[in-house]
């Protein structure tokens, strides 16, 4: 039988909460900035390879479905690495792993295959999965336990500015020259080519930045202190709200992609604003600009405001944006489903945080499983395209809807550091 213990929220060490760690956080932001952008870019991958290849809803959120089931297939392993090799060299490693996958890009298109383009965003996504599970535990321990989810969400906030980005790169480099109605099937897959090699020179350099600097080891001075204490021995899989934490990065990774995902489809209907796709591709950077924007007030917000409240509050804005966008059309309906990005914000980083909050030497092992939930960005996406085959797209997000609701619970209720001890 589970019985749950309340645990203490301070566990790092008080000669690492005390210190000034402002180069290494700035840093940091630049990861965030980067896989926040090549993230985004697969909203303008979607439409763009549905045209290409001619795709159901289905089968074009399979991008969705190998980007992020790469987060459920290498979270632990990734976990693993970063406990062996330490934040910073599994960063490192993270990043040449992405430029792989983007530079594969390239034989994607030469070969005008879905497949190998497919094969090409799982390895990408590697590489990203093994960048979240090194940077946003060590975000979260550079500093006081009790500004971690501040801390975390203003960083986040340049992730934030790498989607907001990424359209206008996006519909610019690949969407507008595919627009050319004299383009072949082939020439307008091989759109892609330029934008993700030059990505790839982009990883590499920040890798090579990255194994330069000289940053922090943290995991050393926490894993010392850890030994100290009892209070920390098993596992991550012990805290609840670890494991809650967990269903609430699968259910808002999820919404949010979806969401992003059926954007550029959502503003194309008739009914909608009846956008070309190349125009409509614009509009997203409203969606992930508000996230942005969004981040920046709740970090601030967060300093005075428990993050728990600050989560469920946005979660229910963004229900009833959702459903707004959902019932009304023409701009009301655009714009509904476009302010949702600002209420999505700070609810990654916020759970992220709230999840980690009291693991102590757990915390590389918690962050491999939060990780690990992100596949919900898989799953999420793809239900809801068979839905958008059955019934529409407008009427598919109420999926959507049915995950902030419990983001609610937990901002609320199950965010609470509670340990589970196995008794009789």
């Amino acid at each position: 039988m589970a019985s749950s213990a309340p645990l203490t929220t301070h566990t790092q060490p008080q000669n690492f909460q005390d210190k000034s760690y402002g180069f290494a956080l700035t840093s940091l932001t630049t990861l965030f900035f980067m896989w926040g952008f090549i993230t985004c870019l697969n909203d303008i991958l979607i439409p763009h390879l549905k045209g290409v290849f001619n795709l159901t809803y289905v089968q074009a959120m399979l991008v969705q479905f190998c980007f992020f089931g790469a987060y459920f297939l290498m979270s632990l392993p990734s976990g693993y690495i970063v406990k062996k090799v330490g934040y910073k060299k599994g960063i490192v490693t993270g990043l040449l792993v992405a430029a792989g996958g983007c530079v594969l890009f390239y034989p994607a298109a030469a070969l005008h295959s879905y497949p190998v383009f497919l094969f090409a965003l799982f390895v990408l996504a590697s590489g990203i999965t093994l960048l979240q599970v090194s940077a946003n535990p060590y975000v979260s321990l550079l500093g006081p336990s009790k500004t971690a989810s501040s801390r975390l969400t203003l960083t986040q906030a340049f992730n934030a500015l790498g989607t907001t980005v990424a359209p206008i790169f996006g519909a610019l480099l690949i969407l507008d020259s595919a627009s050319e109605a004299f383009l072949t099937p082939s020439q307008n897959a091989e759109s892609v080519q330029l934008p993700y090699l030059l990505l790839a020179a982009m990883l590499i350099l920040l890798a090579g930045i990255f194994a330069w600097l000289k940053l922090p080891n943290i995991m050393q001075e926490q894993e010392a202190e850890a030994e100290k204490s009892d209070a920390v021995q098993g596992s991550a899989w012990q805290y609840r709200h670890l494991t809650l934490g967990a269903v609430g990065i699968f259910m808002y990774v999820g919404a949010e992609v979806a969401i992003g995902s059926f954007l550029v489809s959502f503003l194309a209907q008739e009914n909608i604003a009846g956008l070309k796709e190349h125009v409509a591709a614009h509009y997203i950077t409203y969606y992930w600009g508000g996230a942005m924007v969004g981040r920046f007030i709740g970090a601030a917000v967060m300093q005075k405001v428990p993050a728990g409240k600050v989560l469920g509050f946005n979660s229910c804005m963004a229900i009833i944006l959702v459903i707004v966008a959902m019932s009304t059309t023409g701009a009301v309906a655009m714009w509904s489903i476009l302010l949702v990005g600002l209420f999505n914000s700070i609810m990654f980083p916020t759970i992220f945080s709230l999840a980690l909050n009291g693991l102590g030497k757990h915390t590389a092992q918690g962050s491999g499983i939060l990780c690990l939930a992100i596949v919900g960005g898989a799953i999420v996406p793809l239900i809801q395209g068979a839905f958008a085959d059955a019934i529409g797209v407008q009427m598919s997000f109420f999926l959507p809807i049915l995950c902030y609701i419990f983001i609610v619970y937990y901002g609320l209720s199950g965010s609470k550091p509670v340990l589970v001890k196995e008794s009789l």
